[in-house]
């Protein structure tokens, strides 16, 4: 079962998702990864495993940014690699998802002939094109996400963050538990 996390914070979260995801570990998961937003630019750290590897991977190459997702992965749709683990992402928008979007096949066939290149075999990753289309049809970052999710079928729970929205996070739960706390000046999404 998959776990997702987010934080709007202070200070670089990168550490802080990867202890949130490690306190997720009972649940079983096959991969995970991490995306934040610095400077307005999205970056992201994934990793096939476990949360040593993604852990050691952000060692090397220390991941920056005070607003962030992050997502422990047991594959449903796609093979448990490192290409399939979420944040999936486009240079707009990166999301991590829990649960399933029904319809992914019909909303992929309709986003490919808009030249929509999907990397994965995941369906996560129609979200990510979904919102970025509706991005680019000039819709604000807010009012692109409800956009997408009015499309989307199924149970999931979806986080969602922005390129160029240092301290936005949008959050969205059907059928499936998603909670929200509030900090000192910050936000936690899990």
């Amino acid at each position: 079962m998959c776990g997702i996390i987010g934080i709007v914070g202070k200070d670089d979260v990168a550490p802080r998702l990867v202890e949130g995801l490690r306190r997720l570990e009972y649940r079983g998961y096959d991969s995970a990864g991490v995306a934040a937003v610095h400077d307005g630019v999205i970056d992201r750290c994934r990793a096939e495993g476990k949360l040593v590897h993604l852990d050691d991977k952000l060692k090397k190459t220390p991941l920056r940014g005070q607003t962030g997702i992050g997502h422990t992965r047991w594959a449903t749709h796609g093979g448990p690699t490192e290409r399939n683990a979420h944040p999936h992402a486009t240079d707009r928008v990166a999301v991590v998802h829990n649960g399933i979007i029904e319809n992914y096949a019909a909303l992929k066939a309709e986003l490919e002939q808009h030249q929509c290149r999907f990397e994965t075999e995941t369906d996560t990753e129609v979200v990510v094109h979904l919102i970025t289309h509706h991005l680019k049809q000039g819709m604000k970052p807010v009012e692109a996400a409800n956009a997408a999710f009015d499309r989307l079928e199924g149970a999931y729970a979806l986080a969602v963050i922005f390129a160029n929205e240092n301290n936005l996070m949008v959050g969205v739960r059907q059928g499936t538990p998603l909670t929200v706390g509030y900090g000192e000046g910050e936000m936690y999404l899990a």
